[in-house]
């Protein structure tokens, strides 16, 4: 069993940054894919950005790429989201997730652990 939890979320004016922060225990995330996907009410979860295991391949969502970067440190077991130049429509629930498998890092319906989620909020 893995427990993720977020930080870093908070309130930023369009253009600032944030960088959050996924800490994993329970298990070593050194195996696992990592994603971050983010979620406004009434929507369907959607993917931001993922990492392999090894942190040798990423990929991100075309709406935040050249801002957004994902990064881990598998000695401390934990991902990070560095975010910047944010929108107002980067404003959104983010939860950190681990997949298992890493065959689809853009599926939400592949990640097997979520963490509880980091509000972010991106004044105009």
């Amino acid at each position: 069993q893995v427990q993720l939890v977020e930080s870093g979320g908070g309130l930023v004016q369009a253009g600032g940054s944030l960088r959050l922060s996924c800490a994993a225990s329970g298990r070593a995330l050194s195996t696992y894919t990592m994603g971050w996907f983010r979620q406004v009410p009434g929507k369907e979860r959607e993917f931001v950005a993922a990492i392999s295991w090894s942190g040798a391949r990423t990929w991100s969502a075309e709406s935040v790429k050249g801002r957004f970067t994902i990064s881990r440190d598998n000695a401390k077991n934990t991902v990070y989201l560095q975010m910047n130049s944010l929108k107002p429509e980067d404003t959104a629930v983010y939860y950190c997730a681990a997949d298992r498998f890493g065959s689809s890092p853009k599926s939400k319906d592949e990640y097997d652990y979520w963490g509880q989620g980091t509000q972010v909020t991106v004044s105009s």
